[in-house]
């Protein structure tokens, strides 16, 4: 099966097509990563390319609790261990480069941090805090053109981390509603200067941080995250999405990166993602697309046979079943996950899920 075979990403060689998608898991103390987060992804380190759960380039994006971060020498040196422990298995791994923007509170940052978003839009809902439970969404503060270049710097700054701690390289997630989506969407972006109002205003964000991190650490090492269709974190549909993500994939294209990670999140209830603006955006872009959401055997082996994506992402799979490439290869029966413990701290439902015995 096409899934179990070797894929060219760039200057890496894939041991098979079967991609571990980020997941939020939230075990970094201190936004440090450490042991255990090292031992949970050598476990899973079967899969051709990891992607991380999502982390942070800056204090500004520490959003959710226990998110790890990559821009201190701390964090640089706690990946480290990640990174080794992956390729100590040939493994391949990415860091996802998470800003959360207005999807943050407060209590959850450092006292000298900052809400940002593109505007002053406040988020519906609550959010979780370790120090005071649920609390509702700060109105974020609406960047300025300084705090938009230097949120950029501090990606690139970021980048530069990972490839020293050991990734092969970066995925920008510009997806479910963070920063870089923020801009993207007309909903939480209602700016009127050069990152605002028009598709190529609020794409010029996104394409800029794209541009910087490629001409950083290499095109070959810089992917990207998309959610077209997503409404996760108030994001919806607006007009002139197929138009705005097909002009956003043509300018990525230009630049080369290695691949765009496509997310159709309708198996969680977002609209589906329709099959013409997601072969507008592979036409577009010209390069590898990893196809992602709600996959299993049999719909990743179609998308791949049928072109939809050249590699294939699994998420919530595999954080039950840290062999999930082997059960699937041999058609063994999955485990069922513990969603009460997604985002605990520590190990429990995290690396104590057991493989299969030979």
């Amino acid at each position: 099966m096409t899934l179990f075979k070797e894929f060219q990403l760039g200057n890496i060689l894939l041991k098979n097509r079967v991609v571990m998608a980020p997941m939020t898991r939230s075990r970094a103390i201190d936004n440090v990563p450490n042991n255990i987060m090292a031992t949970y992804y050598q476990q899973r380190s079967s899969a051709g390319l990891i992607i991380t759960e999502g982390v942070s380039p800056s204090p500004n994006g520490l959003g959710y609790a226990r998110i790890p971060g990559i821009f201190g020498k701390d964090q640089v040196e706690g990946w480290k261990k990640t990174t080794k422990a992956v390729h100590a298995n040939n493994g391949k791994i990415f860091i996802q480069l998470m800003h959360t923007g207005r999807v943050s509170h407060p209590n959850n940052m450092d006292s000298e941090a900052k809400v940002l978003s593109p505007s002053a839009i406040k988020l519906s809902g609550q959010m979780y805090t370790d120090d005071a439970g649920m609390q509702d969404y700060p109105v974020p503060n609406e960047m300025t053109f300084n705090d938009i270049k230097s949120t950029i710097t501090e990606y690139v700054i970021a980048s530069k981390n990972a490839i020293e701690a050991g990734f092969d390289g970066v995925e920008i997630h510009a997806a479910n509603g963070y920063l870089p989506n923020q801009f993207i969407n007309p909903i939480s972006n209602t700016r009127t200067d050069n990152y605002g109002g028009s598709i190529d205003s609020r794409n010029r964000f996104v394409v800029e941080i794209a541009r910087e991190i490629s001409s950083a650490i290499g095109a070959d090492k810089t992917g990207i995250r998309l959610s077209p269709y997503g409404i996760f974190n108030d994001m919806m549909p607006f007009e002139g999405i197929d138009k705005a993500y097909t002009k956003l994939a043509t300018e990525l294209g230009k630049l080369n990166l290695v691949y765009i990670h496509l997310v159709d999140h309708s198996s969680m209830g977002a609209p589906e993602v329709p099959a013409a603006i997601k072969q507008s955006i592979k036409e577009a872009f010209g390069g590898t697309i990893i196809t992602s959401g709600g996959l299993d055997k049999t719909s990743a082996e179609k998308h791949l046979s049928e072109g939809i994506g050249h590699i294939a992402a699994f998420g919530r799979p595999f954080i039950s079943n840290p062999d999930l490439v082997e059960r699937l290869q041999s058609d063994k029966e999955l485990a069922a996950p513990n969603f009460d413990l997604f985002y605990t701290p520590g190990e429990s439902g995290y690396t104590d899920y057991p493989k299969l015995k030979n």
